[in-house]
């Protein structure tokens, strides 16, 4: 009789999953500098910000425009419908398969719009067309990311949205403390360091800077999670 197989390593017992997700939220603070400082007042990571945005713009107030907040939407509902495919396809996979491939989408696309970048003028908001063209591939990639993370169903660490999280800081006040809090404050602080960051980075080398810096962390980050137990999991598990 043949011995019984170790279960396979769960995504939940490591931490490795929860470390990942936390750098993945800082560059969604370097993606939305990139956006909102750089590309004319749209959000690219954060679709609640676009939704409000476009409140602005059908109330007619200066400086806020229909076009490129219903490309990022729409850029972003693409990639997040690519991701679900992606996801059910792999779904039999181990999960470190199925995260490296979007995150090497991720971080091409971040790459791409990095390259347009180099050819906008911030100031002018010109050419048009290579604006647009960061916004999309961008929107993309981050509706990819967030559909993938929403596949991961981690507590408190979505990568972009923290309503919630700050939320859960205040109500969840016990005796005790606040569970989950250190992952929960962990997100709150990653995704205001890359915002910073980003804003810096923007300033002092350009708009093609924060979009670069956050696709090579997508990348590396998601390479240093295949070195954990967890990535051998079937990412359905």
């Amino acid at each position: 009789m043949a011995p019984p197989q170790p279960a396979s390593p769960s995504p939940s017992s490591s931490n490795a999953l929860p470390r990942l997700l936390l750098l993945l939220s800082a560059t969604t603070g370097l993606v939305d500098a990139a956006s909102v400082l750089g590309l004319g007042k749209v959000f690219t990571a954060n679709m609640t910000g676009n939704v409000v945005f476009l409140g602005f713009a059908a109330a007619g107030t200066s400086g806020f425009r229909f076009g490129p907040a219903l490309l990022a939407l729409a850029a972003f509902m693409t990639g997040a419908w690519g991701a679900g495919k992606l996801g059910r396809v792999q779904s039999a996979r181990p999960l470190g398969q199925w995260l490296i491939r979007a995150a090497i989408t991720e971080a091409t696309l971040l790459w791409a719009a990095a390259l347009v970048a180099l050819t906008i003028d911030v100031e002018a908001q010109a050419p048009e067309p290579a604006v647009l063209t960061v916004i999309a591939l961008t929107g993309f990639a981050m509706g990819l990311r967030n559909a993938t993370v929403r596949q991961l169903k981690v507590p408190d660490l979505t990568t972009t949205v923290l309503t919630l999280t700050i939320t859960g800081i205040a109500a969840d006040q016990t005796g005790r403390g606040t569970p989950n809090f250190p992952r929960r404050f962990g997100a709150v602080l990653a995704i205001f360091a890359g915002a910073a960051i980003g804003a810096l980075l923007l300033r002092t080398g350009g708009l093609a800077c924060p979009l670069a810096l956050a696709g090579l962390i997508v990348l590396g980050a998601t390479i240093a999670f295949l070195r954990s137990p967890a990535a051998a999991a079937p990412h359905g598990q």
